[in-house]
């Protein structure tokens, strides 16, 4: 891979504390651009910034709420008064809402939504000019499995992981030809304090985080438009691609859908 694509790039990065969004922030510093990191919690965020900087790279820690505009524009405008330009978008935060139909209410939907689309659409509005006026740039949406094939008990979950994919496969086309390029993460389960309290089957087991900062790069790196993983989470999404009664088959049979933890 030729790190001089990402040397000195300013990318900004949410949900940057802890998960995927830590991982990607290091893995970015590791390749050589400058970190802004996001996120509501300001400890987390000095610790990962600690860590660029150990890395040789720098880092600007703005606290950020994404389910408010104004926050995630204030975002954008603290990395243009840094440095001047925004090169990469890892739309990355994301809320873990979990509800069986019957008992859902608008509540838990509205709630997912503000986290998991609002927060990267404010993201992606506020950054869209400055890299229209580059002439370059690359967001990357972080969605899940659950925008792609809906799982049982996940339904506020995957209402927004959907919306989100159908965002950014209308936000690739429309970019189409102007320098930006845009890329849509599918991971399956990964091992980050959002799901926690869920255990799945080996079959499915959760991934670290860092294969899944690893997917990104490559992403960024290839101008890849959509990237699927583990295996397993490829080969429901093949199932479920020749028919959805053979994915819905697959996750009934392998219990795709875990279950949550017992309390101690």
């Amino acid at each position: 891979m030729d790190h001089r694509r990402f040397q000195d790039k300013v990318a900004v990065v949410t949900g940057a504390s802890s998960g995927i969004g830590r991982a990607t922030a290091l893995a970015l510093a590791e390749h050589g651009a400058q970190l802004v990191v996001a996120a509501r919690n300001q400890v987390g965020l000095q610790e990962v910034a600690r860590a660029i900087e150990e890395r040789g790279r720098e880092a600007l820690v703005v606290p950020t709420d994404v389910t408010q505009q104004d926050q995630v524009e204030r975002l954008v405008q603290a990395t243009l008064a840094r440095w001047g330009r925004v090169d990469i978008l890892v739309a990355n935060a994301g809320a873990y809402v979990r509800s069986r139909i019957e008992r859902v209410t608008v509540a838990d939907c509205e709630r997912s939504l503000a986290v998991n689309f609002y927060g990267a659409l404010y993201a992606i509005l506020a950054v869209l000019p400055q890299m229209r006026r580059q002439g370059s740039g690359h967001p990357v949406l972080v969605t899940s499995m659950g925008g792609r094939k809906g799982l049982p008990l996940d339904a506020p979950y995957v209402v927004a992981k959907f919306a989100l994919s159908g965002l950014g496969d209308v936000l690739r086309q429309e970019l189409h030809g102007t320098g930006i390029h845009t890329s849509i993460v599918y991971p399956g389960r990964v091992d980050t304090p959002m799901i926690a309290s869920i255990e799945v089957p080996r079959i499915s087991a959760k991934i670290p985080p860092e294969a899944v900062a690893r997917a990104i790069i490559r992403a960024i790196h290839r101008r890849q438009a959509e990237v699927v993983l583990p295996f397993g989470a490829k080969l429901l999404d093949a199932l479920d691609f020749l028919s959805p009664r053979l994915g819905d088959w697959a996750v009934r049979s392998f219990g795709l859908q875990g279950s949550d933890r017992p309390e101690a």
